[in-house]
């Protein structure tokens, strides 16, 4: 089956600039399919790493909820708490991160908030036909939104090739434990030479796997994937074991997209803004030299035809794939092969252009 993606170039006239072909390409989506009036509609972004200045600007955010406003919805803009310690690995450093590149209720008319509570352990279990999983975690406020707008900046990405919708909503609406599971097939490890055996760790696993006696030890087989021993640390001597492999990542990523699907079928609409397209992950604290020109900004309620569309746009503008050129290891058909399998959509699309 064809999916429709709706595309506009950056052009713009003294009559026509790039926030009216915005507007336009949600009505013509419709958005009106996936919002209606009275729903609590999340913006799903990326706030960006401390330092990183790729991402998609607030002022684009911006317009995305004032047409959620125009169609009665109530719109929050969200993101769930990273994995890894940096700025955004707690819900305030996140908002205060968030904040500082320009995300606040003033710029962007509606509240900002992280959906996976104050150290991430906020998560709703959904049940899923996965190859890897049969339940994901996602982010709690994620979860329980009435709509998603996923929107997304598109770029390159070290394990998945590319990042896209599909990675934006299914690697970053996991909860810290879903995300847990993305990257890892074993339980956290402590490095003893940082632990100060504080006991912080012990006293916020759920399920008791943790001692501790000169130094902190998880016990692999009680272990159950949570991550809270990750966020509580204050010394940082609690790491995930960065050990699946980009095939293995990509299949989980879909899969805990498969999740939201399940939960909100057709109420999920994909924008990937194409531009600043980045080496690598909006995660790091740089953004990199582009690796392919500003292209424009793909639209569909498909999010495997939007990445392809989006894919394909980035290579043909770079006259090359341009993410196997910077990431040789990373095959990024895997994700959309992935999610074509769960259902989540088709790599058959039909490229529509707003002019």
């Amino acid at each position: 089956m064809t999916s429709t993606v709706l595309f506009a170039d950056f052009s713009e006239t003294p009559d026509r600039n790039i926030f009216d072909k915005l507007s336009q390409m949600l009505d013509r989506l419709p958005l009106s399919a996936a919002v209606a009036a009275g729903d609590l509609a999340a913006v799903k972004v990326h706030f960006g790493e401390r330092g990183n200045t790729a991402f998609v600007a607030p002022h684009f955010v911006r317009a995305v909820a004032d047409k959620l406003r125009e169609l009665g919805a109530k719109p929050f803009v969200t993101d769930a708490n990273t994995l890894y310690a940096g700025s955004r690995a707690n819900s305030v450093d996140h908002l205060e991160t968030a904040h500082r590149h320009g995300f606040t209720y003033s710029s962007l008319g509606c509240p900002v908030l992280i959906a996976d509570g104050l150290r991430g352990g906020a998560s709703v279990e959904v049940a899923v036909k996965g190859t890897h999983f049969k339940k994901v975690k996602l982010a709690h406020d994620l979860a329980r939104a009435d709509a998603i707008v996923c929107v997304t900046h598109f770029k390159g990405h070290e394990l998945s090739g590319f990042g896209g919708s599909i990675k934006n909503l299914g690697m970053g609406g996991g909860s810290r434990g879903g995300k847990l599971a993305m990257h890892s097939d074993v339980a956290p490890l402590v490095k003893a030479e940082k632990c100060t055996a504080c006991g912080r760790c012990a006293a916020s696993c759920p399920a008791g796997a943790i001692t501790v006696a000169g130094h902190a030890v998880i016990d692999q087989k009680k272990c159950i994937g949570c991550g809270a021993c990750i966020s509580v640390c204050p010394v940082r001597a609690v790491r995930n074991v960065w050990d699946s492999g980009p095939r293995a990542m990509q299949e989980k990523m879909t899969e805990h997209l498969a999740g939201f699907a399940a939960l909100k079928p057709g109420k999920i609409a994909y924008v990937n803004f194409i531009n600043h397209v980045s080496p690598a992950c909006d995660c790091y604290g740089h953004a990199g030299t582009p690796i392919a020109p500003d292209v424009g900004i793909c639209a569909s309620l498909d999010p495997v035809a939007v990445d392809a569309a989006s894919c394909d746009l980035v290579n043909k503008a770079a006259g090359q794939d341009a993410f196997r050129a910077v990431h040789p290891d990373a095959d990024w058909s895997v994700q959309l092969d992935a999610a074509e399998r769960l259902g989540l959509g088709s790599r058959e699309y039909e490229l529509v252009k707003v002019a």
